[in-house]
């Protein structure tokens, strides 16, 4: 097996700082619980807004084909040039000769988790690109050279007192000084000048749109408007499953996201982009990297529909107590657990397994994918598949036997019982991780079986 940290002991290096724990899981909830007041804002009923959203979008996952085609057609016609990815590898050479044609060694970006998943920072950077991400969020995490660990807030595991002393030690903001107001203008300021000496912008794009060729960057900052007003050239990137079919269906899916994903009414800035301005450019990379793929997959073809909102990672009590680095993928959380096995199973077969299966992800999810019921079907797949370690797949086979025949059932409960009652120690130790963190329960004398047998005959 890998040698690469999984899951559980990921958990454990976040778990040692047990404040830090308790403060995440209440921020989150916090949001969470934003969101349930947001979605009852709405005077349509929120439920027919969901069914809705997820009915466009098995329409477009019917008719992915010619949805991509309609829009590639559309936006040439709108003077951008198109291009297709076939994976990470094709989508970062493209952007770098896309930079090397502008004769750029600098570029902004704002918030793409496209470009994330394709470790596009790292190739251009190991290709004398300096990018910049220009959301504030994202810029904490580049200074602090750590990944995003939530794809809506990427430094949600950052207390404002440790971006004070983040700031003083690469902006030079005051020692000790961790006023919101005064890091923010000191990140206002040291973005302004990036913006402005930067001929080139890059930009994620949350939906596009195959009737008219052009897509909509949402943002809370403006930071996508400034470095794309600014620069000589735009970089669009996108998964091709953020097609939609007509504008009209925006007005579905922009009144869901940002309730899902804040509790705010709407993102504030939902920028629409179309055609280049004079003498500018406009590149278009659409992206597949396994999502192809992915749609072939019958039982996780609806995991496609995910419009990045992270609503399921708030709700998530594993996500909340564990934090996002846990999953080591660009994606965390419950929907990062079913998109991540698709591109490797290998390398993210302990994903899936890190869920509860509560179903708190699928009644959340303003697209309705059944993201507890797709770990349930990823778990036996990857089983199935040899990719779980020997511990885990003997311990499912003997499960599988003690719960499939009644009468080892009933001799192994006896057994359990007798043992508690006995000789605790066989259970009551540091080998066992449920007792690391509880007392064991009394045993009973008699199973529920038992107890329920010689009561019905007395009675």
């Amino acid at each position: 097996m890998s040698a690469i940290p999984k899951h559980p002991e990921l958990s454990q290096r976040f778990n040692a700082d047990e404040p830090r724990v308790d403060w995440h899981d209440a921020t989150l909830w916090w949001i969470r619980e934003k969101r349930d007041k947001a979605a009852h804002t709405l005077s349509e009923d929120w439920e027919a807004l969901r069914a809705a959203a997820s009915a466009i979008k098995d329409n477009v996952l019917g008719n992915l084909v010619d949805y991509l085609t309609e829009f590639e057609r559309k936006a040439i016609a709108n003077g951008a040039i198109v291009h297709w990815a076939a994976d990470a590898a094709e989508h970062n050479r493209i952007v770098l000769s896309i930079l090397q044609e502008a004769g750029a060694q600098r570029m902004v970006k704002s918030k793409s988790m496209l470009t994330e998943e394709c470790h596009l920072n790292e190739f251009l950077g190991e290709n004398g690109i300096d990018v910049v991400d220009t959301d504030l969020g994202e810029r904490i995490v580049q200074l602090a050279d750590e990944p995003p660990s939530h794809i809506v807030m990427p430094c949600i595991h950052w207390k404002k007192e440790e971006i004070g002393e983040l700031f003083h030690e690469h902006l030079g903001t005051p020692k000790g000084n961790a006023d919101p107001q005064l890091l923010t203008e000191a990140a206002r300021q040291h973005l302004r000048d990036k913006f402005l000496t930067r001929k080139v912008a890059l930009t994620g794009v949350n939906f596009a749109i195959a009737e008219t060729g052009e897509f909509v960057v949402c943002t809370n900052e403006g930071n996508a408007d400034m470095g794309v007003h600014l620069a000589d050239v735009h970089i669009a990137c996108m998964g091709i499953e953020k097609i939609v079919p007509r504008r009209e269906h925006l007005g579905v899916f922009l009144r869901l996201l940002a309730r899902s994903a804040t509790g705010q009414p709407i993102t504030t800035y939902s920028s629409h982009f179309k055609s280049p301005r004079a003498g500018a450019q406009l590149h278009i990379v659409l992206v597949d990297n396994g999502r192809s793929q992915q749609l072939g997959r019958e039982a996780f073809r609806n995991s496609l529909k995910c419009i990045r909102c992270g609503a399921c990672m708030n709700t998530c009590p594993v996500y909340r107590r564990s934090g996002g680095h846990s999953y080591h993928n660009a994606v965390a959380g419950p929907i990062g657990a079913i998109l991540a096995p698709n591109l490797d199973m290998s390398k993210y077969s302990d994903l899936p397994f890190a869920s509860t299966l509560c179903g708190s992800c699928s009644n959340v999810c303003p697209v309705k994918i059944n993201i507890h019921e797709q770990l349930y079907e990823w778990r036996q797949e990857l089983t199935r598949q040899g990719k779980v370690d020997f511990g885990k797949k003997m311990a499912l086979k003997v499960m599988s036997t003690v719960l499939s025949n009644p009468g080892v059932y009933r001799s192994m409960g006896k057994m359990g019982r007798w043992a508690l009652r006995n000789i605790p120690g066989m259970v009551n130790n540091s080998m066992n991780p449920w007792f690391k963190q509880r007392e064991m329960p009394e045993a009973p004398q008699e199973s529920f079986r038992e107890w329920y047998l010689k009561n019905r005959k007395q009675s």
